[in-house]
């Protein structure tokens, strides 16, 4: 993905706290995701201060209501 890409950050719902974005379109590419794809996201902090941002693809797992996927069996 080239650095320096910019997304904004809206609400998902009025009646909400969570917030939605964008996928840029490389991302979208590099990882053939599709309308209704699953993504896991890790977050973790850098020693700056910084975040940093873990996304993977969901593929043959079961997703429960809490974001927790099971490897189907």
């Amino acid at each position: 993905m080239p650095r320096g890409q910019t997304t904004s950050l809206t609400k998902a719902n009025k009646n909400s706290e969570s917030l939605r974005t964008t996928v840029p379109s490389s991302v979208i590419k590099q990882f053939d995701l599709k309308e209704g794809d699953k993504l896991r996201w890790w977050l973790e902090s850098d020693k700056k201060g910084g975040i940093l941002i873990r996304m993977e693809p969901i593929r043959g797992e079961s997703i429960g209501k809490d974001g927790v996927g099971d490897k189907e069996q």
